[in-house]
């Protein structure tokens, strides 16, 4: 164990002192992460910060809730630079996407003479102060929007203040919507951003086969446009190091609580805080609790129970038996021994259903193999199965 591990450690253990004393919940999950709770991840860290002190742009693949936007946030913090980041999900046109832009532009540089530059775009929007937050609102004429323009000139923008200041980092959270918002946009980005020098660019997705078809395909207009970094689970070990220092002082036996939680959550980030989060207040509540993982467990299914049944009654008949089989049985959708669990439906059927269910962030495809994502939701209908 190096040095600099064992300092990590010894601060970790500080830290769970003083949040005992404070009796503060030491795990958090569903909002992004930065410290105390992040974890761990030094080395993509470094990765990030050297990438984006460079003159590449980025690409991280990692599935939902696995930590992608925190890891970027926490690597920005040293770097001190601009942020402009836009969540693709929320996108509803090119001319949506340049509107966002431009109010992240007004949040970062607010004492900036932006309006002057604004009045030379080709289309000159409207801006106006919400009386709530206080922020800048930006409206493109609906009428004269063209979309290819107003983009262009804000992305533009963003690469001039680049010039006279530091360095922006635009980041595109869930890049693959951009064959949802428009067939033309992915091109339109590239024409433009390819010729920026005063940025970086920072690609997120969570549909692995999406995001490397639009980056590592010959054809794709983005082809090796940025360095790819594929996010993998935290290791065990350093997982259950972060969980152990954490349930120290509340816990009788952390070492095993930290192993238990794991093999449930699968050191899945997410699922792992959560289940973390649970065991934690099981403890507070009964300090002498003898199966607080259990416990801890059902209490989150239980507190779940409404969304994950909303969840799978929105599921069409062809997707539940998918669901179900998936849980019934080790073998993977597309084999033979797969079969008798959806009442031998057709082949492209099972496809048709396993990359809708993909597309819809049920199911996690890796390469070949599908596993259903939430862990959680997995147990639930295991236990609904049973009765």
């Amino acid at each position: 164990m190096s040095v600099v591990h064992i300092l990590i450690i010894f601060v970790a253990k500080l830290f769970a002192t003083n949040i005992i004393a404070m009796k503060s919940n030491p795990f958090k999950f569903g909002t992004l992460v930065s410290d105390p709770y992040f974890t761990d991840r030094e080395k993509e860290i470094k990765q990030v910060e050297s990438i984006l002190n460079s003159a590449n742009h980025l690409i991280i693949i990692g599935p939902r809730r696995f930590g992608k936007t925190s890891l970027v946030f926490k690597a920005m913090e040293s770097i001190h630079r601009p942020i402009l980041f836009v969540d693709m999900q929320l996108i509803n046109s090119s001319v949506d996407l340049a509107s966002q832009l431009l109010k992240k532009v007004f949040r970062n540089y607010p004492s900036q003479k932006l309006r002057t530059q604004i009045r030379n775009f080709r289309i000159v929007p409207s801006l106006t102060i919400n009386p709530i937050s206080n922020e800048i609102e930006v409206m493109f004429n609906p009428f004269k929007a063209s979309g290819n323009a107003e983009l262009e000139d804000v992305l533009n923008l963003i690469d001039q203040l680049g010039k006279s200041h530091k360095k922006p980092v635009i980041i595109l959270d869930e890049f693959q919507e951009v064959f949802r918002i428009d067939k033309n946009l992915i091109r339109q980005l590239r024409s433009i951003m390819q010729t920026h020098q005063n940025c970086n660019y920072v690609f997120l997705g969570s549909q692995e086969s999406m995001i490397r078809e639009i980056f590592e395909k010959k054809k794709s207009p983005f082809y090796h446009f940025g360095i790819v970094l594929a996010l993998e689970k935290i290791p065990a070990k350093l997982f259950s190091e972060y969980l152990s220092v954490r349930l120290t002082g509340i816990a009788k036996n952390p070492d095993l609580l930290a192993k238990q939680i794991l093999e449930i959550s699968g050191s899945h980030p997410y699922f792992t805080q959560q289940l973390a989060f649970f065991v934690w207040e099981v403890l507070s509540f009964d300090p002498k609790n003898s199966i607080p993982v259990d416990q801890a467990l059902d209490d989150l299914i239980r507190t779940q129970d409404h969304t994950y049944e909303r969840l799978f009654n929105t599921l069409n008949t062809t997707d539940r038996k998918l669901m179900i089989g998936m849980v019934q049985s080790d073998a993977q959708p597309m084999s033979k021994e797969f079969s008798p669990q959806v009442e031998l439906l057709p082949v492209s059927t099972i496809y048709s259903s396993l990359k809708r269910l993909v597309k819809e962030g049920y199911l996690l495809k890796n390469k070949s193999s599908y596993s259903i994502d939430d862990v959680f939701f997995k147990i639930w209908l295991i236990r609904r199965l049973k009765g």
